[in-house]
């Protein structure tokens, strides 16, 4: 079986094949953090989580980086009004994205680069685009110069004189920034200060970076010229990406990204999500409803990722009530196990106690564009056999199948259902759960920075999920790491 991407940028779904054998490189555009995170990021962060878990559990050893925007006009404007600082307001924000994707169950990436602390090497791509005649400086400000990059584009399918058409009588000839470009569509990689704003001092003057060119410099920084997978939402693909694409090939003359994936956009009971039409909601606002975020996840995965997705009450209920049945699955061996006869080692599944038939057939539809809605049809399909053996059981005293099927089953549901981050904690927790002392946990977590030191990331994941699984919560930030409970 193999794995298919729909490509945006070629417009036709690929076999996936990676540019070193085994290894993937993936970049997911993050959040500007001036606000907290709504039902649209909910989205992308879930789609993206689930993919990057996929790419893992069929071998692949995955390199995920995302971004954090913590330099732009919105936080700026964010920090005017409450009398505060871009950095304070950057970082709150960034904290509440810690929380509230820990809720939901996102697995953290990698590495979290930032804008701020990006900036040589963001005017290191400056300069090599301005080197190789792509960038021009005006009046402090520099510009990318769109028409000397031949295929700029290509990944929209935009036409500049189409463009040029429809913008004609758009145009206000006033505009001080349109009188300092050479061409209506050239794009600002640098700003020149303005009073009471941060800056930076530049050959230029000082000055801030544009939004485009701060994830040109991330993904170069962080993971090289060529990445396997850019992903992020459909609303990102112009002008971002395309000017990310402009940006970055015209200095490496290599491509950006060899599939780039988008997700599909989330509407609130028809109508697009905005703060105007008051159907704006946050992550925090949904999960203090009391609504199980595990609930939100299977929302969010049973519509196909590029498709887009009506928020309602309807839509929130029928995903809650096919969690219940997916919970009552996961908890079977928890809760029945023991009646079973089975070992206590055995509720800790083990990719040697499956039924083989149904990871087939899970790869089978998830091999096909990440298609988790076909996936989840067969976890629906274990979790209902369990559920049907548990009201047999419970009324008849035993099972219509062996005790050995029947972990199979439960393995196979546990095994396959981690894999889009759908899992349930029993009511009783083990004394596992909360016994690790602190001294333990600091232990592990020193163990963890000396592998990633070392580029030992697969022992860095290995460690960082060992303290999920017991309830323990890591945040990585350049002071350090820090824990909760």
């Amino acid at each position: 079986m193999t794995l298919s991407i729909y490509n945006t940028l070629t417009r036709r779904q690929e076999e996936f094949s990676p540019v070193e054998p085994g290894k993937v490189k993936m970049y997911y555009c993050g959040v500007t953090v001036y606000d907290y995170c709504h039902l649209g990021h909910a989205r992308a962060c879930i789609v993206w989580d689930v993919v990057r878990r996929y790419l893992q559990f069929i071998g692949y050893q995955v390199r995920y980086v995302q971004n954090f925007t913590d330099i732009d006009d919105k936080i700026l404007k964010r920090a005017r009004e409450e009398n505060s600082t871009m950095e304070a307001v950057a970082e709150r924000y960034i904290q509440a994205y810690f929380e509230d994707m820990a809720r939901l169950g996102i697995k953290e990436a990698d590495e979290y680069p930032r804008a701020t602390h990006t900036m040589n090497g963001i005017q290191r791509l400056i300069h090599d685009l301005e080197h190789k005649g792509f960038a021009y400086p005006s009046e402090g400000d520099v510009y990318y110069a769109v028409r000397n990059f031949a295929d700029y584009g290509k990944l929209s399918g935009r036409k500049l004189d189409d463009m040029q058409a429809g913008a004609s009588e758009r145009v206000n000839v006033e505009d001080p920034e349109y009188q300092k470009k050479k061409d209506p569509f050239d794009f600002a990689l640098w700003k020149a200060a303005k009073p009471g704003e941060p800056a930076w001092e530049s050959r230029w003057g000082k000055g801030r970076p544009g939004w485009h060119i701060e994830c040109s410099a991330m993904v170069r920084d962080r993971l090289g010229d060529t990445i396997d997978i850019h992903a992020g939402g459909a609303d990102l693909i112009f002008p971002h990406h395309e000017n990310e694409i402009a940006q970055s090939e015209a200095v490496t003359g290599k491509p950006l990204a060899n599939f780039w994936l988008h997700n599909g956009m989330v509407k609130v009971d028809g109508e697009k999500m905005s703060k105007s039409l008051g159907n704006f909601i946050t992550i925090r606002e949904l999960l203090d409803r009391d609504v199980d975020p595990m609930a939100v996840r299977l929302f969010v995965l049973m519509a196909h990722y590029r498709k887009p997705i009506d928020f309602t009450d309807e839509a929130i209920l029928a995903a809650t009530n096919g969690w219940h049945t997916l919970k009552e699955g996961l908890l079977f061996g928890h809760e029945y196990g023991q009646k079973l006869g089975w070992e206590a080692s055995s509720l800790i599944p083990h990719p040697s106690h499956i039924e083989n038939s149904f990871v087939e057939r899970f790869q089978e539809a998830v091999n096909d564009d990440f298609n988790f809605p076909g996936g989840l049809a067969t976890i629906f399909e274990l979790a209902k056999e369990l559920r049907r053996e548990k009201n047999i059981l419970v009324h008849e005293g035993k099972t219509e199948t062996s005790a050995d099927e029947l972990l199979k089953t439960w393995q196979t549901l546990v095994i396959l259902a981690d894999v889009l981050g759908l899992t349930a904690t029993p009511t009783v927790e083990t004394p596992t759960v909360n016994g690790i002392s602190d001294a333990a946990i600091e232990e592990l977590i020193q163990k963890r920075q000396e592998a990633r030191k070392a580029k030992n990331f697969a022992e860095s994941d290995r460690i960082r999920d060992e303290l999920q699984a017991q309830g323990i919560t890591l945040i990585d930030s350049r002071e350090g790491t820090r824990w909760h409970r």
